[in-house]
């Protein structure tokens, strides 16, 4: 097994240390988060989202971003990707993250989708998705450097099929898919062989997290409503032993990403216990 890790996950780190204790956990390669830190989190405590450590600004220089490829040789870590945070329809900022992608040799970056939020009708955002991907197609194949539409709750593309009817008339070797189960038991759950079957040349990576489904009883004639929030790795609704099982059978053989959100454990511990984890899962 490949593992890589997604440095949204592990906030506290800088570069260098990220570096370091993947190495220490069997981590192969860096899926680098491509969003600035904004000036008033600097003072706040470290966090997935504000105050990441381990972030490349989308506003430095070539020059910066190329010193994220250079921590990370020095530990013989590989950057698989560069992760950003796009619109769907900014191709400016689309061309400058496969730029930086080009120049930190990463296989992908992640595409601009649309969220879903009932104010919008689907079909609308799915016409202006696919004229969006179609430009980024383009751009893929010109910087050397697959665009993934991710398996994301509160977006158009919450499952493996709608992923799927989003990239399916595009060159596969330019778009595809990041499936990520985790994010499924928010909103997009389907049969998991099914749904890597349907995706078949698509399925380009796989982010490894899991959730939970949580009660609660409202005041309202003790009727319960659900939510979910993230968990530990062995403790949440996605059975990662039928997972890898399904993924063995539609012959997948990419990067495993690590990209844990349940905060029950330091970064380096969490590293080593989901590779640990996976590995006796899988064997």
């Amino acid at each position: 097994m490949k593992f890589s890790i997604f440095t949204v996950s592990t906030p506290e780190l800088s570069p260098e240390q990220l570096v370091t204790s993947a190495r220490e956990a069997g981590v192969e390669a860096v899926e680098w988060r491509f969003k600035e830190i904004p000036q008033d989190a600097l003072q706040e405590e470290p966090s997935y989202w504000r105050h990441n450590r381990c972030s490349i600004d989308p506003a430095g220089s070539e020059e910066e971003w190329l010193t994220f490829k250079q921590i990370a040789e020095k530990e013989n870590i590989r950057t698989l990707a560069v992760v950003p945070y796009l619109s769907c329809g900014d191709i400016e900022n689309t061309r400058r993250v496969l730029r930086a992608a080009q120049l930190l040799g990463a296989d992908y970056i992640r595409a601009g989708v649309p969220a879903y939020d009932r104010s919008a009708n689907y079909n609308t955002l799915f016409h202006q998705c696919k004229e969006y991907l179609a430009q980024v197609e383009g751009l893929a194949a010109e910087y050397g450097v697959k665009a993934l539409v991710e398996t994301h709750h509160n977006t158009i593309a919450p499952s493996a099929s709608l992923a799927h009817r989003l990239v399916s008339q595009f060159n596969p070797e330019h778009i595809g898919v990041l499936y990520d189960p985790g994010n499924m038991v928010y909103e997009g759950y389907e049969n998991y062989k099914m749904g890597l079957e349907l995706l078949g040349p698509y399925l380009a990576h796989v982010h490894v997290k899991n959730a939970a489904h949580v009660s609660s009883i409202t005041g309202e004639g003790d009727r319960t409503e659900w939510k979910q929030d993230w968990s530990p790795l062995a403790q949440g609704a996605v059975s990662w032993p039928q997972v890898l099982a399904d993924l063995k059978s539609v012959g997948y053989d990419g990067y495993f990403g690590i990209e844990d959100f349940s905060g029950t454990l330091a970064s380096p511990d969490m590293m080593k216990s989901i590779v640990e984890q996976m590995k006796e899962w899988s064997a």
